[in-house]
Order: C-alpha cells, then structure tokens, then sequence
C-alpha cells in the first residue's frame, strides 16, 4: 500500500519553548483509524522519528508499515523533562488532539475513528489522555510497557529483580521536578491508575515478562483499576521479553504490530 508522510507539521508553539511537530502517514485508501502516536524514553529522551525498540530503524520504517496496514500515523513530539515539567507532556498532546480533530479531513483522514498507542513512557502519557482529557474522544488505546503508577514504580522495579530509582535522578522524579516519595500528590497526579473510570475506552497492554525496567505490574495496576471501575482492560505478557522487547526478532515484533492494529481499528474491542 501507497503511504503518504507529511513531515515535520508544527500543531503547536508553547510560549518560551520550541514549536512542536508531528509526521502524519496516510494510507492511500481509506483509513480505518487515525492513531496519536507516543514515543518512549522516559520522559527524558526521544523523538517523533522513533519506532518502539527493535522497531525503530525498520525500512519501510514502523510508521510507514502500520499506515499500510490501513491506519493513519501522527506521531507527535512532546516537551522533555529537561524542557518542561509535568503536565506540560499532557498539555502538548491535548494540542495534538485538537490540531488533527480540526485539519485530518485537509489531510486526507476524514475517518471518525480516533485512537492512540503508546510505548514505554508515551504509554503513560496515551493513558493519561484518554482518562483526564475532557474532549480526547478515543475509541481505543494500546500501551506497550507503560509506567501507570509512579508512586509504585520504584518498589514495582525491586520486586521484579532490578533496581527501583528513588532520587531525584529517576525518570519519574525528572517529569514531576522532585523526588516523588517526597511528593505523593505530584506522582497521583501525573498516574493513569488514580483517573481510570468507567467510560474509559478500552485498553490493551503488551507487557514483557522480564521487564525490570518497567515491570509488567504496572500494566495490570491500571488493568485491574480500569475493570473495577466498568471499563475494559486486557494485559496480554510476552514471555520473555524485556523493556522494549529487545529479545524479539522481526517477524515477532510484527505480530505485537498487528496485533494491536487489530484491536485498534476493530468495531468492538
């Protein structure tokens, strides 16, 4: 299939930082979804041009291989925590939001279908936005290893096997500006699993078994929170696989791919 990139589109200027940009990829027939896509790298690091993990120096490129699958792909850039401090991330994905609500007819998307993906730390901010945004209006949103609860991030990682980072140099503590077991309230406020509600669109997470980075507990916290809460909520575990699935070959991965291209264009997920 034919895909079409419009690269470097600015949907925002926040005053005092940089224009933010976005490469939208369009399928040539009709798309089945027009997909927010959400870079990884601990809030720290990262691009729009990233893929997740082994994915990310494909050619055809990720994006250009989901938008063959019939999905459009606005990948987004965000601010950094070296740039900005939380929610600053959220803010610049709700202007994303309302950016292609207004110009993906122009653009050659008039699909109504809205969804969002994504990976490592953009899972956690395609959480945040289906839960807190009031107009975000998604239909479904797959997380691949999100952090969902900062506050049990630390103590998540050591029971895992890995090394919970407390400080102010954790990842975590960088996005909200301060350590965040001396700032409780930041780290709710900035957690997917204190917002799940019941007209929460329905979720899939991919999550590797020997994630210690990230641990697969963080998926399920805001699995089991968004199922209590009358939503629906599926945690599918890659045996196995670590953060970023780095274990998994192509064809692998490809499945992960279209798996979740499947639950994201399907009528009823």
């Amino acid at each position: 299939m034919t895909v079409t990139a419009y690269r470097d589109v600015v949907f925002s200027r926040p005053p005092g930082y940089r224009p933010l940009s976005l490469d939208l990829y369009v399928p040539d027939g009709p798309a089945r979804a027009l997909c927010l896509y959400l870079h990884g790298g601990g809030w720290r690091v990262g691009s729009r041009a990233d893929g997740p993990g082994t994915a990310r120096d494909w050619t055809p490129s990720f994006f250009e291989r989901v938008a063959g699958l019939g999905v459009a792909m606005a990948s987004l850039d965000y601010r950094l925590s070296g740039e900005a401090r939380w929610p600053a991330q959220l803010e610049d994905v709700q202007a994303a939001a309302t950016f292609l609500s207004l110009q993906r007819k122009p653009l050659g998307v008039p699909t109504p279908r809205t969804v969002a993906w994504g990976v490592s730390a953009g899972g956690q901010l395609a959480a945040m936005h289906a839960l807190r945004s009031p107009d975000a209006g998604l239909d479904a949103v797959v997380c691949w290893y999100p952090p969902t609860d900062l506050g049990a991030l630390a103590g998540d990682c050591d029971e895992a096997g890995g090394r919970g980072e407390r400080g102010p140099q954790a990842r975590e503590s960088q996005l909200l500006g301060a350590p965040v077991g001396e700032h409780p309230d930041l780290a709710q406020a900035a957690s997917p699993v204190r917002f799940a509600h019941p007209g929460a669109p329905p979720f899939l997470f991919l999550h590797g078994t020997a994630d210690t980075l990230v641990p697969p507990r963080q998926s399920q916290r805001l699995a089991g929170a968004l199922t209590a809460a009358g939503a629906q909520a599926t945690v599918e575990l890659v045996d196995g696989a670590g953060h970023m699935f780095p274990e998994l070959d192509e064809p692998a991965t490809t499945k992960l791919i279209e798996r979740s291209v499947d639950f994201l264009c399907a009528t009823t997920t």
